[in-house]
Order: structure tokens, then sequence, then C-alpha cells
């Protein structure tokens, strides 16, 4: 266990806190419904989305310098076995958030509210939100997972395509930047290749989350406030889509290597244009 160090741990912990936020983000779109300001909802989950971005962004300088701090004699061994640690901190944070979206739809839809009331302002929402008093009745609010509810979830009104979809994508994002770091050691001549190919890889994942996952859910969200469409089909496919993000966390561990074998061999045409 000599690869599980303080540093491992630190960036493990970001990595949950980060995956368990983009994992929660999934109920503003539930709490939006319910209380019917889908567009207070959609600013609050963009100020989820940006958080997480940012937090992702902070700890790629501490993941990167695992690889320089590996030891030269087993330098893959000791990064694969540090690197799958954090990718298993995706899932554990997917696994938080998923436990806690019950409670999190309900604070939301407080929260979505008071942001409605306070005609935008970010800050005194925060202020609010941040009282004694808000935090002693937001406890109240807790509760995980039951089977109950997933009572009346449709499961063949679900496309399946975006079920898989999302997994995919979800696995791409989780070791884009991993895959990169790790393939700047299979290909050390082109480190600084492969490791620029990370932002790219991921600016891809979040394209395709953008053009073919976000306007869907937000279509049933709008036909639920305008009285086209039904709750229980938006929390169905809400949890279509927490559930397949946890299993693309558990298929990033599969593509780990190969997707930084791919990285590797693609920056090899690069050298033809120098």
């Amino acid at each position: 266990m000599e690869y599980f160090t303080a540093k491992v741990l630190f960036i493990a912990l970001f990595i949950l806190i980060i995956h368990s936020i983009e994992t929660l983000a999934y109920a503003v779109r539930l709490s939006g419904a319910r209380v019917k300001l889908i567009a207070s909802a959609l600013s609050l989950f963009n100020m989820m989305v940006i958080v997480s971005r940012m937090a992702n962004m902070m700890q790629q300088p501490f993941t990167g310098s695992l690889v320089d701090s590996a030891p030269q004699e087993n330098a893959l061994l000791f990064v694969e076995q540090q690197f799958r640690v954090l990718i298993g901190a995706s899932t554990l944070g997917t696994i938080i958030g998923i436990l806690f979206m019950p409670t999190f739809t309900a604070l939301f839809s407080r929260a979505i509210i008071d942001l409605a009331a306070e005609r935008g302002s970010v800050t005194s929402l925060i202020k609010k939100r941040f009282s004694i008093g808000y935090i002693k009745r937001g406890m109240k609010h807790i509760q995980f997972p039951r089977i109950s509810y997933l009572k009346d979830i449709k499961l063949k009104e679900i496309p399946v395509q975006l079920f898989f979809f999302n997994m995919i994508v979800t696995s791409v994002y989780t070791i884009g930047v991993l895959s990169a770091l790790y393939a700047s050691l299979l290909a050390p001549d082109r480190a600084g290749s492969t490791i620029l190919a990370s932002g790219l890889i991921n600016g891809i994942a979040t394209i395709l989350l953008a053009l073919f996952i976000d306007p869907k859910i937000s279509v049933l969200a709008d036909d639920v406030v305008n009285g086209r469409g039904r709750y229980i089909n938006l929390k169905g496919i809400s949890v279509l889509m927490i559930t397949s993000r946890l299993l693309g966390t558990i298929v990033a561990q599969l593509l780990f290597i190969p997707g930084a074998q791919y990285i590797a061999w693609m920056t090899k045409f690069l050298v033809l244009f120098q």
C-alpha cells in the first residue's frame, strides 16, 4: 500500500467531492419542476457545474505531481495503482451523491424559491442558507433513498440509448485527465502532447453532454411545468442518469489503460507535422 499516500488521499477526497456535486446537480431540475421555477433552477444548476469544473481544474496539478514523483524503476505500475484509487473515488463520490439525492432535492426546492425571492442575488441566498436557523431546518430534510422512491417509474418509458450514451461519456470524462497523464509515461518523448490531450478529451465529453443529454432532460422538465408531462417521468430519467453515471465510473476502470494507450498512439501523428 506504499502507493496510497497522503497526497493520493487528498486528491481522492477532491475527486469524491467533485463527483458528488455533479451527481447532485441532477436533483436541481427535479426541484425546479417541483416548484415550477425552471429558469431559477437552471441558474442554480449552472453554478454547481461551474464549481465542479473549477474544482476539477484545481486538482489537476496535484494529480500531475503524482507522475512527477513516481519512482523510476516501476513508475507505470505505481502510477496505475494510484490512479485506480482516484477512479474509485469518483465511484464513491457518485454513490454519496445518489444517497443524498432525496435530501438535496428537497433542499434545492427551498433554495430555488429563495433565489427567486432574492431576485437572483446569489450572495443574499448564500448568506441566508448558511445561517444557523436554515441549517437546523435543513437537517429535518435529511432522508435516504427508499424503494418507494422508484414507485410508478416505468422503465419502458426510459430511452435505453440515452442510458448507454451517458454511461460512456461519463467514463471518458472520468479518465480523461488520468489517461492523458499515464500516456505521458507510455510515450515520454511526447509527454507534453499527451498531457494537453486531456483538455480536448474532456472538452469533447462536455460538449456531448451539453448537446445530447442536457437538452433532453430540460425539455422533460419544461413539459412537467407546462402540464404536458408527468413529474414521475422526469424523476425516472433522473434515476436513469445517475445510475448510468455510476456505471460509467466503473467502466472507467476498464477504459483507463486502453484510453492511455490510444492517446499515446494518437500523438504519434503529431510528429509528422514537425
